[in-house]
């Protein structure tokens, strides 16, 4: 009798178990997650762009501050103009429910918004940035005929390395020269990188900031001499194209060493380039308060040319660029600059890759180009762009 109690009450204790057990395994009614500030103000991004929300409704005092609704405009209507009509918002993704990533689809493309959203009651955003747009349907014939129909001259290389070998995929005038603006400072990091490989010198070296620059956004009004690694400077170069850091490195490593680096790297003309021209001495020999040495740079033989830097070091410096000289737009992009071809440039990559140098390639991937959605496809992305205002 015990034994037949005890499986009674082990069976009627399973059996009164089996209905909270069903119970469980029954799946509860959903409930919608609460709508966030960024939800909210995501949802509003196609409206925005199409001028259906008022601007003083949407953004809050210090952006309307920053960016005027006149300056938002003129970028909205260049991007509807260059990517068609907003049609929808594709996702939006956040961890503290106020700022986060949006996608923004437009008629031709899909374009990646970083979106703020301010702790006032009233919720409005406080930061929008578009860090990059995918073109919906491209290919290079496109993209050939859209770059064929800029003002100016054009060229570009899409091009696979092999080993030492370029195979061009796409390209336009790949062997002409441009102008490269900033881009050369790549030359810059591959004799670095190849000095640090010869165990001359250290990533982890600290040097001091020795020279200034115009237009040099890490560096700008630090004190004199502050002590740096080299591998701070090789980022700021790089990811933020700083012009401080960039002359800094040329006096430290040598302008003769970048020159012959230049060469072994694969430089179809480098003569266009020696003497290479710090930034600075480049902004100074381009402004208004230098047109007495101009000339004479640009038409003297290399031997003349060196000795006019030597010779005027004191003067073609930081204090002496004449800044509103460059207002009105580039200035002796022919003559006082940097050259290579998208061929040249594409021999460079392959210089640099060889390094197999972990830190140089890290210093070309902060800032990789493109937003966050053209970057997931890929493994690696390294970049280096060169512009004149």
């Amino acid at each position: 009798m015990a034994k037949y109690g005890a499986e009674a009450i082990a069976a009627a204790m399973f059996a009164t178990l089996l209905p909270n057990l069903a119970m469980a395994q029954t799946p509860a009614a959903s409930v919608p997650a609460a709508e966030t500030a960024l939800d909210r103000r995501a949802a509003q991004l196609v409206d925005l762009f199409a001028g259906k929300i008022p601007y003083s409704e949407y953004f809050d005092p210090h952006f309307q501050t920053a960016v005027p609704e006149i300056q938002f405009k003129a970028f909205s209507d260049g991007l509807i103009a260059q990517y068609g009509e907003p049609v929808a918002i594709d996702r939006a993704t956040s961890t503290d429910s106020r700022s986060g990533t949006v996608l923004l689809r437009f008629q031709k493309g899909m374009a990646t918004v970083l979106l703020d959203v301010g702790i006032a009651t009233d919720g409005r955003v406080s930061g929008l940035r578009v860090t990059g747009v995918t073109v919906a349907e491209d290919s290079f014939d496109k993209v050939t005929a859209e770059i064929a129909a800029l003002p100016g001259q054009t060229g570009f290389l899409v091009a696979e390395l092999d080993g030492t070998a370029v195979h061009p995929l796409a390209a336009v005038n790949a062997d002409r020269q441009f102008a490269t603006g900033s881009t050369f400072k790549l030359y810059i990091l591959d004799e670095l990188g190849a000095q640090v490989a010869a165990g001359k010198r250290k990533w982890s070296d600290v040097v001091p900031l020795s020279h200034f620059s115009f237009s040099s956004a890490a560096t700008a009004n630090w004190p004199a001499k502050t002590p740096v690694t080299l591998q701070t400077l090789a980022n700021w170069m790089i990811s933020v194209s700083d012009n401080g850091a960039a002359d800094t490195l040329i006096y430290l490593i040598g302008r003769e060493a970048i020159e012959a680096r230049m060469k072994s790297a694969g430089h179809s003309d480098p003569s266009r380039n020696i003497p290479l021209l710090t930034t600075v001495e480049a902004f100074a020999l381009k402004g208004n308060n230098f047109n007495d040495l101009r000339p004479l740079f640009i038409k003297g033989e290399e031997a003349a040319q060196r000795k006019l830097l030597k010779d005027n070091q004191d003067r073609l410096t930081l204090a002496n660029v004449d800044g509103v000289s460059f207002t009105a737009g580039p200035r002796f992009i022919d003559s006082l600059e940097w050259f290579a071809s998208p061929t040249d440039i594409a021999r460079l990559m392959v210089d640099l890759r060889a390094r197999k140098s972990k830190t140089l390639l890290a210093a070309m991937a902060i800032n990789n180009g493109v937003g966050p959605v053209a970057a997931a496809d890929w493994s690696y992305l390294g970049y280096k762009g060169g512009s004149e205002n």
